[in-house]
């Protein structure tokens, strides 16, 4: 993937106060490149996302389902809360505001894994399933700066359901660019299902995906690396 292949959702906080982009100040993930692409806000008191969307041909949008992973890190900061870094998959629209299924790091100290389904401009909050659209959350929980790679399956089923299966690559073993993926401790797979029992809401079909950067005050930083993005045929 390119940097072309991206484009920025719309309604995101700006650069002016989320300074972001690829960087070499950042050390990666193991078996990462040179670079990896951070954010960093610089600007107090806005509370807010930025993040970008695949814009390969049959991926913006998608008409069915899909898969992405990809490493993320909470970095250090002015404070241990107030940000998550986050995947998105099934992104209904262009925008932050717009509702799919997130995956990535809580905003908690320590933080969790967190699945959630919701708007990229209302972030990650820790918490419970069933709170704030949160799905699942792992069993284990993280201390900032550390690299978790992270991948979520969304498979629409025959049925109208829309499975979600979170799995993570353990980076002490494996690097990045030869995972192994095993399920991740808590996180059972989520089953959307179309009488929209277990979600409160239609479960989500095609979309876009991407990752998003989300923070409610200055000096929150986090990046992402290694991201890979499949359509479910």
């Amino acid at each position: 993937m390119a940097s072309s292949d991206f484009a920025a959702l719309t309604d995101g906080v700006p650069a002016a106060s989320f300074a972001r982009g690829t960087t070499q100040g950042v050390t990666p993930p193991p078996g990462g490149g040179s670079r990896v692409y951070a954010y960093n806000s610089i600007v107090g008191g806005t509370t807010g996302a930025a993040g970008l969307k695949y814009t390969a041909v049959n991926f913006d949008p998608h008409s069915n389902g899909g898969r992405i992973s990809g490493a993320l890190i909470r970095l250090p900061s002015g404070n241990a809360t107030g940000f998550a870094p986050m995947l998105f998959a099934s992104l209904q629209g262009n925008s932050v505001n717009d509702t799919g299924y997130l995956i990535g790091l809580s905003d908690a100290d320590p933080h969790f894994i967190v699945l959630r389904k919701g708007s990229p401009s209302a972030g990650l909050p820790d918490g419970t399933p069933g709170a704030n659209g949160i799905l699942r959350r792992s069993s284990e929980s993280y201390a900032n700066n550390t690299w978790l790679h992270l991948r979520l399956d969304v498979e629409v089923t025959g049925t109208g359901d829309t499975l979600l299966t979170v799995f993570q690559n353990d980076l002490n073993t494996n690097d990045v660019d030869s995972p192994v993926w095993v399920a991740v401790p808590g996180m059972d797979q989520f089953v959307d299902d179309v009488a929209q029992i277990n979600s409160g809401t239609a479960p989500l079909v095609g979309g876009r995906s991407g990752f998003a950067f989300w923070a409610n005050d200055i000096t929150r930083r986090a990046a992402v690396d290694h991201l890979t993005i499949a359509r479910q045929q």
